[in-house]
């Protein structure tokens, strides 16, 4: 047995009170896939930063035990020394991305190592084929899943052996995922190490090697992984209520939409309703953020038009102004792009209708005994659940929401669609949802819509997005 990662008896501390980790002890070995599975918040993530020397380096901590690469002890040696042997692919992705042209990013890690310049474009160019990746494109146009396989693409460029990868599927497709999980694979046949910080188990458990659960600050390796997997399962979401009416709030018309030279949406055309919950589902790459951010006129359109019948004092311009954001909330892909307060509890009643409201939003989101730390603080779980807390708090008419979801566990996952849908009943609110998560069909559609080439392709119920997801096999 060649373990290449051991924990000996680590215990962590942010701020030498209260321990995030205790006493964890396990080894991993090399050419093997490693799932680390638990609740939102619980120190998967930490983990990942204890391995890659990102914690006490960068992220200051105390930790007591010892932990090794190789058999050698990684305290003192730095990220520029860990970094050489670990690979690490955060959850935020777009913080990984420092250039414009996807064939630049794929050799700029390369190029800091010293690696030869033939070498370099022969890699690139067999990462781009193997990952599907157009090494002309901008990476500020490319789709969150797109630069998810970008950045994972990036780091096995450098030639590290041992990778860790925090919440690699949250921004992918069913085929994306399993395609990028057969590729993982066929790397530890190879003799890599591959780590992974993830929850969509219903994916990922049918490729690893090993798992580990943490739960209340403990390490504990689950030995029957196919009972672990049908016992995280189990929990189903139950269909909401049916609320949608006929009467029109917003829609789109002719919608074509171009950026950096490439066509994105082509004559593209919906409508939404008064009460109603719809999916829209699409690949990677499809345009669902951006048709999303053209309906909360985030985005500014040329050609088409965008119609809303919310209110005739908020006008029909071609930007949004604030009164409009008060009527159509917006959660984005992304929730470091919308946190900017100095705590929960602040960020969640600055925009609430009322103060006793967005501490029920606090409440609904498992978010209060968190009320006092920094929103960039949090978990990226945490995080999401707070952009939905805040955006909710001032009680909009229509909701767009862009992955939800991501980053959650079963339990936070309920927490999240039972709270949408407790609003959704009480205000009789609009909701348009992005998901790649199969678990949230039945809860969160009564309609579904496909983007496919640019428009949207096909309509119908929830047997449309079970079919999509290949749940009727």
């Amino acid at each position: 047995m060649n373990n290449v990662i051991e924990f000996r008896d680590v215990s962590l501390s942010y701020d030498g009170k209260e321990a995030v980790l205790l006493h964890a002890s396990f080894s991993l070995e090399e050419g093997k896939m490693v799932l680390f599975s638990g609740p939102s918040g619980c120190g998967k993530s930490t983990i990942g930063k204890l391995i890659s020397g990102i914690i006490p380096e960068v992220v200051k901590g105390e930790m007591v035990g010892k932990i090794l690469i190789r058999g050698e002890e990684t305290f003192g040696k730095g990220i520029a020394t860990i970094s050489k042997m670990v690979a690490t692919v955060l959850q935020d992705v777009d913080s990984q991305i420092v250039n414009t042209i996807v064939e630049d990013e794929l050799a700029f890690g390369m190029e800091n190592f010293a690696i030869p310049q033939d070498e370099i474009q022969e890699r690139t160019k067999a990462l781009a084929k193997r990952f599907k990746l157009d090494l002309r494109s901008d990476t500020k146009t490319l789709s969150g899943g797109q630069k998810q396989k970008l950045v994972i693409a990036s780091a096995l460029a450098m030639g590290q052996r041992i990778i860790l990868l925090d919440e690699p599927l949250c921004n992918l497709d069913k085929e994306s995922a399993v395609n990028l999980l057969e590729l993982l694979r066929n790397l530890t046949r190879e003799g890599y190490t591959v780590v992974l910080f993830e929850h969509r188990l219903d994916i990922v458990l049918p490729f690893v090697d090993a798992v580990y659960c943490i739960k209340n600050k403990r390490v504990e390796r689950i030995e029957d992984i196919v009972s672990f997997r049908e016992m995280e399962n189990r929990s189903v979401l139950a269909a909401g209520k049916n609320l949608s009416t006929e009467r029109k709030l917003l829609s789109a018309s002719g919608l074509t939409f171009s950026k950096q030279g490439k066509t994105i949406l082509k004559e593209c055309s919906l409508t939404l309703k008064a009460g109603e919950k719809v999916l829209l589902l699409g690949e990677n790459g499809c345009g669902k953020t951006t048709l999303l951010r053209c309906l909360a006129k985030l985005e500014r359109i040329k050609k088409g038009r965008i119609h809303q019948l919310i209110d005739p004092s908020l006008g029909q311009g071609r930007r949004g102004s604030r009164k409009y954001y008060r009527k159509v909330g917006v959660i984005y892909q992304n929730p470091n792009y919308q946190l900017f307060m100095s705590s929960v509890e602040q960020e969640v009643l600055f925009g609430a209708i009322e103060e006793s409201y967005g501490r029920k939003m606090m409440e609904l989101f498992n978010l209060t005994s968190l009320s006092h730390r920094h929103p960039h603080a949090l978990s990226e779980g945490q995080k999401r659940r707070l952009a939905i807390a805040s955006v909710m708090a001032s009680r909009p008419e229509i909701v767009l929401l862009d992955e939800p979801t991501v980053g959650q566990d079963g339990l936070n996952l309920q927490t999240i669609v039972n709270g949408l849908l407790r609003i959704h009943e009480e205000t009789g609110n609009t909701m348009l949802t992005i998901t790649h998560d199969r678990r949230v069909v039945e809860a969160l559609s009564d309609r579904v819509m496909i983007l496919r080439d640019g428009r949207i392709a096909e309509e119908g119920g929830v047997e449309l997005a079970k079919r999509f997801f290949s749940l009727g096999e």
